[in-house]
């Protein structure tokens, strides 16, 4: 029998986070087709996922979800033809090879501990993803934390990293300005199937190629895992030394399958969908006041302090927008974020900007 106090500790810090509000829970969401699903049980129109080209329960995407567990890493028994057919349908589109991982952080992990050690000086953006901050500390470089937009990069680095979309701004830097004698990685979680020629990211779509990209599957491929291109270099280290590429399970073979099939269908009239949805929605939020930060599918309104409040009341008129605290933004610069899908109707994107405004209305700031 475990003694009594001995998580005590544990127990005092979820206390606090309690006082303070921070926090979080999971709701229970029950996906009812398209953008509309049951959550904590009532049926709402979805505006927080990033199924951005609304492929996650298309019948040819649910039909490919066959095979097995890879069962192992990669590099034992883990390696299928799934992975090796995905792998080179990524590297035709971007003209480089691509390794397969996990998921975004992991991927994020295992380019920045291989491509950068601690002799290099590595070009930060102030508000790059958490994987990305966690890859720079597992390299051990040192770091040059850019103010947000700012391409002032110093002599010397080795490496500048960025993201394509900012995930809780919803904007796209000048990327060209970051572009010099040193390497430059984009991270186009949000970017890559929505932007640019071929879905290739907000990168490309501003002309510039990246010396490495990393992309998911799980966004607007509506499956689950990431990639990274590179130079055929990059590679051949990243399956002898990424670690979170050489100590990890390889996908399972669904996946894959699910994913190279979703490939194929993002597809330009699917993105220009995608587009209009979201000059919509933000033409719709400007005309009543409440105007979006950024210019694309992710569209964050700040609310501040009423932003939980915001968020619930929203879900009571059946859209499902979570509220953003801190510390992932900023105190004072709490937000509801929206997120815009290709699936998304007129009459979803035009009720959801009658119950925001609603929302808002009712809801007064202190």
């Amino acid at each position: 029998m475990r003694p009594p106090g001995r998580y005590a500790a544990l127990a005092q810090r979820v206390d606090t986070a309690s006082k303070d509000g921070l926090l979080r829970r999971l709701r229970m969401v029950e996906p009812l087709g398209g953008t509309t699903a049951r959550v904590d049980g009532r049926v709402v129109t979805l505006f927080c996922t990033n199924d951005y080209l609304g492929l996650a329960d298309h019948p040819e995407i649910q039909a490919a979800w066959r095979g097995s567990g890879a069962g192992a890493s990669r590099l034992v028994s883990g390696n299928r033809p799934a992975h090796v057919a995905l792998e080179e349908a990524l590297g035709q589109l971007y003209g480089r090879p691509a390794t397969l991982f996990g998921s975004g952080f992991t991927a994020n992990l295992g380019l920045l501990s291989t491509v950068v050690g601690p002799d290099d000086t590595v070009a930060s953006d102030a508000l790059n993803h958490a994987s990305i901050i966690d890859g720079l500390r597992l390299s051990g470089a040192k770091k040059v934390i850019l103010d947000h937009g700012r391409a002032d990069i110093p002599a010397g680095t080795r490496l500048a990293v960025v993201e394509g979309v900012y995930s809780m701004d919803g904007d796209i830097l000048d990327l060209p300005r970051y572009f010099g004698d040193h390497w430059l990685a984009v991270d186009e979680a949000h970017g890559f199937g929505c932007l640019g020629p071929g879905g290739r990211g907000a990168a490309y779509a501003k002309g510039v190629v990246p010396d490495f990209v990393m992309g998911t599957l799980g966004k607007a491929l509506g499956v689950v895992g990431a990639f990274v291109i590179g130079p055929p270099e990059l590679r051949e280290l990243l399956v002898s030394f990424g670690r979170s590429f050489v100590y990890t399970t390889g996908l399972p073979e669904p996946v894959a399958r699910a994913a190279l099939v979703g490939l194929r269908l993002a597809d330009d009239e699917r993105r220009e969908r995608l587009a209009t949805n979201t000059r919509r929605l933000r033409m719709g939020l400007w005309q009543v006041g409440a105007e979006a930060l950024g210019h694309a599918h992710v569209v964050p309104v700040v609310t501040g302090e009423r932003t939980m409040a915001v968020s619930e009341a929203l879900l009571d008129r059946g859209y499902y927008a979570p509220g953003i605290r801190w510390p992932t933004v900023p105190r004072g610069q709490e937000r509801v974020r929206m997120t815009v899908s290709a699936a998304h109707t007129d009459d979803q994107i035009d009720g959801l900007v009658e119950a925001l405004d609603g929302a808002l209305r009712a809801i007064p700031t202190r």
